[in-house]
């Protein structure tokens, strides 16, 4: 390691670069830390390099002109000469391009050399799972070129660089399927609030957040739930007790149920306490432990018009009265609804089960609550 380079120092720019993804701007941290540290005038690194289809995704240390970064995106990239670097090797821009070369570049002509950028050290990092990752450090004209010093120090982190940018990928890729699986459930007007081991609330959706909001059947009394009637507050915490006690026991993942009266006399809440299956390695107070599903009768189906019309050929008037049987109304209803006639209604009701390929009323609701429409 450089002998600048306390390993007290070391340390906090290693630990500041392991929790860059974490941050809400990813490395921002560690990239304004390593700017201190070699004297350099900006930092910039490149998680997705920019193209004619999409733009770049860049961080860059505190004082970079947001318009430079856009100018870069929309047409600089393409002429930029210092690219396709050898993998996770440390270069000098002296060593890649001439200097004569790089002052007659349209690129720093027009790009750089009006915010007075000149010596520049990078490296690319290309990872097995297809990140192509850059680094890019600069200074002035005037200020020192980048040595065999630079070179050491930022080597000694490319490494690093490479495993906090696996763990960067992998929590976005978790965080990706969470959000589809999360939004799918909200379709389904399901719900879903996740308990820790001490019952404490971890997360809601959007739909428990509503149920929670109205205080009709279940509400939140510091950071606990409390369902119903005392007595159903009692036994809703017994069902979370036996879940826990499952899940500490290594047997099966149990599923309680209990149903819930609202005060205010709509549909009773169906609820569905289940210990959330954990890994070899889980550990911690707040790690998910149990879920509550929370159906709600009074709450509609959220199935899109257009793509249950789309998914079924329905016209739009078969679509309409389809929706109105999937959300409870009778044929009678659903007339009404509508002002149409019960002849115009069994009429619409024939087409869709043609269409469709049921038989009865109930064949058809069922249908387009368990089809694909109600994730649109």
């Amino acid at each position: 390691m450089q002998q600048s380079l306390s390993l007290d120092t070391f340390s906090d720019l290693i630990g500041n670069l392991y929790q860059g993804p974490l941050e809400n701007i990813p490395w921002a941290t560690f990239l304004n830390q390593l700017n201190v540290h070699l004297n350099s005038k900006y930092v910039t690194f490149i998680l997705r390099p920019p193209s004619a289809h999409v733009d770049g995704l860049m961080v860059n240390t505190t004082g970079t002109s947001t318009e430079a970064t856009a100018s870069y995106n929309k047409h600089f990239f393409s002429l930029d000469p210092f690219v396709d670097l050898p993998n996770r090797q440390v270069v000098t821009l002296a060593e890649f391009v001439s200097n004569d070369d790089w002052q007659n570049s349209e690129f720093y002509k027009n790009f750089l050399e009006p915010v007075d950028v000149f010596h520049i050290l990078g490296a690319d990092i290309n990872t097995v799972d297809g990140a192509q990752c850059r680094i890019r450090i600069s200074r002035g004209r005037d200020d020192k070129p980048f040595g065999n010093e630079e070179k050491a120090m930022l080597t000694h982190f490319i490494p690093h660089l490479e495993r906090s940018i696996k763990i960067h990928m992998q929590l976005n890729r978790i965080e990706a399927e969470r959000n589809l699986y999360a939004g799918a459930v909200n379709q389904m007007a399901v719900g879903t609030i996740i308990l820790d081991e001490s019952g404490k609330v971890l997360q809601t959706n959007q739909v428990a957040d509503r149920l929670i909001q109205e205080k009709d059947g279940i509400k939140l009394v510091n950071d606990g739930l409390q369902v119903g009637t005392a007595r159903d507050t009692q036994e809703f915490r017994r069902l979370v007790k036996q879940s826990l006690l499952s899940q500490k026991s290594s047997n099966p993942s149990v599923v309680e149920a209990l149903r819930v009266q609202r005060p205010s006399g709509k549909a009773d809440l169906g609820i569905i306490v289940r210990s959330v299956p954990l890994t070899d390695w889980s550990e911690g107070k707040q790690c998910p432990t149990v879920v509550i599903f929370i159906s709600d009768p009074e709450q509609q189906s959220t199935a899109p018009q257009e793509i249950v019309r789309a998914l079924f050929d329905f016209t739009p008037a078969e679509t309409q009265l389809a929706m109105l049987l999937a959300n409870g109304l009778t044929l009678d209803e659903a007339s009404e609804e509508l002002g149409i006639s019960r002849n115009t209604s069994r009429a619409h009701l024939r087409s869709t089960f043609s269409k469709t390929g049921v038989t009865r009323q109930t064949m058809l609701v069922r249908l387009i609550l368990r089809s694909v429409a109600t994730l649109g």
